[in-house]
């Protein structure tokens, strides 16, 4: 048995600067933070606003549609298994 436990974290916000949108900065942001989830076989939940660029950003990720309301759209991503 390990001698740590996986607790939840979380990211209240996360925003790039217009000018930057398009850069990779976003994806390569989101990819470290992911392989890292993959590797603890941990699942990944957000939300962004209803008709929310970032969405496909996510999508593109693995991210599914969990449920919407009318102004959020809940995601979630199950670790990525071959990464383990």
């Amino acid at each position: 048995m390990a001698d740590w436990e996986l607790r939840p974290a979380s990211a209240e916000h996360f925003y790039l600067a217009p000018h930057l949108h398009g850069s990779g900065i976003g994806t390569a942001v989101l990819r470290a933070l992911l392989d890292r989830c993959d590797r603890d076989g941990t699942r990944v939940r957000l939300n962004v606003l209803q008709g929310s660029p970032a969405r496909r950003l996510y999508e593109r990720h693995g991210f599914t549609v969990e449920t919407e309301d009318p102004v959020d759209v809940f995601l979630v991503r199950e670790p990525n298994r071959m990464s383990m």
